[in-house]
């Protein structure tokens, strides 16, 4: 290569430089929804008896509009359906945890749940 190649090259990379991050930008969001989209139905398969119906149909709504924005490449959107679609999860574990612990706190814990039924037994201490 002469030196004059190398530096055509070198401005052709300068000018192409912008357009090369926003084309990454875009890359790295279409591929942040479609890790979204997979997540989001992993979880609903999984957690969905977990989640209340208000909650649920609120994340498959969300899940909808990434679907939607997704198809249609149109990057304002995706980040808009993405912060619905966090929201929406937010919501719904914040209330699955609240119910849990609810539950806990209605079932007695440790030796109070056996009673006074305690036995002693006997054990060697191997040293």
């Amino acid at each position: 290569l002469t030196a004059e190649e190398i530096e055509r090259m070198k401005k052709d990379a300068e000018v192409n430089a912008e357009s090369d991050k926003i084309a990454k930008e875009r890359a790295e969001k279409l591929n942040e929804a479609d890790g979204m989209i997979f997540q989001t139905e992993t979880q609903l398969k999984e957690l969905g008896d977990k989640i209340s119906d208000e909650n649920k149909v609120a994340v498959e709504y969300a899940l909808t509009e990434l679907r939607m924005a997704h198809q249609s490449q149109d990057i304002p959107a995706i980040q808009t359906a993405l912060d619905n679609i966090n929201a929406a999860w937010k919501k719904a574990t914040e209330a699955m945890y609240a119910q849990g612990e609810q539950g806990q706190e209605a079932q007695p814990q440790g030796d109070a749940a056996q009673g006074d039924n305690v036995e002693d037994v006997e054990f060697e201490e191997v040293k």
